[in-house]
């Protein structure tokens, strides 16, 4: 019997995948966008980026830019009652408004 993987992207072939015309790199403006802290993102993978990715269970959450440690965010967000901060590169949050 064949053990199971517990590597970072186990199990989340849908969630990290692309649609056909989807495919490559995202426009150079998604890596130098610029957040303040405060400012209300949503955790938005782009699977085409795997520096800085944040873990997929945090994928569609939306959190607070509370700081910065080099060029990466820390969001908090509300994860089981609990407030936890991810780690991400600007590529894989989106603004809210």
């Amino acid at each position: 019997m064949v053990k199971m993987s517990h590597g970072l992207r186990a199990r989340s072939r849908k969630k990290l995948s692309k649609r056909a015309r989807e495919r490559g790199l995202p426009p150079p403006s998604r890596f130098i966008q610029k957040f303040e802290i405060g400012d209300r993102v949503a955790i938005d993978i782009e699977p085409a980026v795997h520096k800085g990715m944040p873990h997929h269970k945090f994928q569609g959450r939306v959190g607070t830019v509370v700081g910065v440690r080099g060029r990466a965010y820390l969001v908090e967000v509300k994860d089981g009652g609990k407030r936890k901060i991810v780690i991400s590169l600007p590529v894989h949050l989106k603004k809210v408004s």
